[in-house]
């Protein structure tokens, strides 16, 4: 036991190991737990009848033989037996890459890349571990380098740090780092002479893993995929910009004159020349704050190309972000994910530039928050562009940047090769927003106005409580959620509230946020049921948030009964947020429904995908 400053007592792991099933007994527990996919509570108790201490034996080396069994055929029999001859080939990993400081999640993907042999392949080399998991922890692996007799020197060793140096700077959002910098790093994590860093600098450009650019008088270092990913981009634009304008609409400002007078909305200056942009580019950029008319400007391009026969295409980064994009327009929108019909593909390893994206059949694609695209999601999108056709940027540039690497909507306006048009005018009924006339302020420097200084009409939408004691602040939050906005407004916490904070840790950082929001507003009962996972307890009712993408997952949603509304598909993606609505014991599983209606069901060994919602970080927040 150990005593944390800020979480208090708690049980320290200084390693632990996790032990295969080697009786009946003990494998029908680890069989029925649902590690195995196909296997059940049921099916594991026919295995254990039929087969006995011969079940292990089974499984390794005649694994059609559980075709024996009723209900399993032999193709379900030889992927059984293949999936549990995998995990018990990762599991003889886990304790060793432990001391790596890399958990068990990450062990299945070093068994993917380096197979049986894993162990050795990384006693004899540990930095093939930096290629590998992408987070891994750099000092762990150098350390054990030098325990085994890995020369400081050593090829190896420098070559990995000056990946690892660029992995940190991706982690930290740059794409590229100057060189003269990079060399400055490398030698302080390492300690070794400049020349060697150099000589390997260059021996891995040569190698095309990273790639040097001259800039003016700087040399700019890039791991290769991001490099490539970046002149991809670049490239693609520029193409797309210079090609004809085969979308081009004549007697254009008429149009939009007489749309105007349709719908009773007289569109400002700059959004009349956002639109008319739109016409005379393939490829444009509408930027603005919050109020400043841009919704307004996509309706308009909706209904003029949509007059001319046109196919208007409307994606945003996030599921939340392409709900409320369809919400505004009236209009189907997606995210680029399910835009482009991208497959499962490892997102933690940087590198992944060349999946296969199915070619977007419009013409005209509007990019709604742009600021949120990274620099792999944007290569992936230009990829899928016919040329020829209209691609519209719209975002805030003052936004959180990404949380990949990259800051494509600002590098594109800094660029000044694309038509842009920046909206600075509040309308009126933005205006009434505190919200908005705030957010403009702290991008302005400008301090938060005083009631005083409102207009009369003003929404009362926005509240600045200044506490500085941390326990002062954890009041406040709890007695808004549960009561104090409820009377005041009416709003009720799991349809309306979503409490943000800028840190994980601390009494107010979301893992304890989470544990005393929940307490107040969804304490456990003799009518609900709840499930531990680790740490973390898991409750009917609760609201939870996917964070990690998962292709494979099924999901319905509607009615079996009703074929109009019936949807059925796979996929559910980092950041939707949805509420636990039942957990089954029998079947080992927890059923959620999401906030767009689908409902997904997980096994309780699938719980690490989930997380509890109720407070949020902000960054977490760009994943709605």
């Amino acid at each position: 036991m150990v005593i944390h400053q800020e979480y208090g007592e708690q049980f320290k792991v200084d390693s632990f190991e996790k032990l295969m099933p080697e009786n009946a007994e003990s494998l029908e527990k680890y069989l029925a737990s649902g590690t195995i996919k196909g296997i059940g509570p049921a099916t594991a108790r026919k295995i254990i009848d039929k087969f006995g201490e011969e079940t292990l034996n089974v499984f390794k080396f005649e694994p059609i033989r559980l075709s024996e069994i009723k209900g399993i055929s032999k193709d379900k029999a030889y992927e059984i037996g293949q999936e549990f001859n995998e995990k018990w080939e990762v599991w003889q990993i886990v304790s060793f890459l432990e001391q790596f400081g890399i958990g068990a999640n990450n062990s299945k993907k070093v068994y993917d890349v380096l197979g049986t042999n894993a162990v050795e392949k990384i006693q004899e080399n540990p930095y093939i571990l930096v290629d590998i998991v992408y987070g891994v922890n750099f000092t762990n692996i150098d350390r054990i380098a030098m325990q085994i007799g890995i020369p400081m020197d050593s090829d190896y060793r420098i070559k990995s740090g000056i990946k690892y140096a660029l992995l940190v700077a991706s982690y930290n959002g740059n794409t590229c780092v100057l060189k003269e910098n990079l060399i400055q790093y490398v030698k302080s994590i390492l300690d070794v002479d400049i020349k060697a860093i150099e000589d390997n600098i260059v021996n891995l450009n040569v190698k095309s893993e990273i790639h040097i650019v001259q800039y003016e008088e700087d040399e700019y270092v890039f791991l290769e995929a991001l490099y490539k990913a970046e002149k991809n981009i670049a490239e693609r634009l520029i193409a797309l910009k210079s090609c004809t304008n085969a979308k081009y609409i004549k007697n254009f400002n008429s149009e939009i004159k007489k749309y105007e007078k349709k719908i009773g909305i007289e569109l400002s200056e700059k959004q009349f020349e956002a639109i008319k942009q739109v016409n005379e580019n393939n490829v444009s950029i509408i930027t603005g704050g919050p109020g400043t008319g841009k919704t307004t400007i996509i309706k308009f391009i909706i209904e003029v190309y949509k007059s001319h026969k046109k196919k208007v295409v409307l994606c945003a980064p996030t599921g939340r972000a392409a709900k409320r994009m369809s919400e505004t327009t009236g209009e189907d929108a997606k995210t680029i994910h399910r835009l482009l019909e991208i497959g499962k593909f490892d997102e933690d390893k940087l590198g992944n530039i060349d999946t296969d994206v199915a070619p977007v059949d419009a013409d005209v694609i509007v990019v709604d928050e742009m600021s949120m695209v990274d620099v792999f999601l944007m290569n992936y999108l230009v990829k899928a562009i016919y040329l020829g056709t209209k691609i519209i940027f719209v975002g805030d540039p003052n936004q959180l940047p990404s949380v990949g690497p990259g800051s494509i909507l600002k590098d594109l306006i800094d660029s000044k090769q694309f038509a842009t048009e920046h909206l600075d005018k509040i309308f009126r009924q933005a205006a009434k927003s505190k919200i908005i006339v705030n957010a403009h302020n702290v991008n302005n420097g400008v301090n938060f106005i005083g009631k005083k200084d409102y207009d009369e009409d003003s929404e009362n939408d926005f509240f600045y409580i200044n506490e500085s004691n941390q326990d002062k602040m954890l009041y406040q939050i709890l007695s808004l959620s549960k009561d104090r906005l409820k009377n005041y407004g009416d709003y009720e916490f799991f349809k309306n509230i979503q409490v943000l904070t800028p840190t994980k840790k601390g009494k107010i950082g979301t893992k304890e946020l989470n544990k005393s929001l929940q307490k107040e507003l969804n304490p456990l009962n003799d009518n609900i049921l709840e499930k531990a996972y680790g740490e973390v307890i898991f409750r009917e009712g609760d609201r939870v948030m996917q964070v990690k993408n998962n292709y494979d997952i099924y999901w319905e949603k509607g009615s079996r009964d009703d074929l109009r509304t019936y949807e059925a598909s796979t996929g559910v993606f980092n950041g939707e947020i949805g509420r636990i609505v039942k957990i089954d014991n029998n079947q080992k599983q927890i059923e959620i429904e999401f906030d767009d209606g689908k409902i997904a069901w997980y096994a309780f060994s699938e719980l690490d995908q989930i997380e509890h919602a109720y407070a949020i970080t902000i960054h977490k927040a760009q994943r709605k």
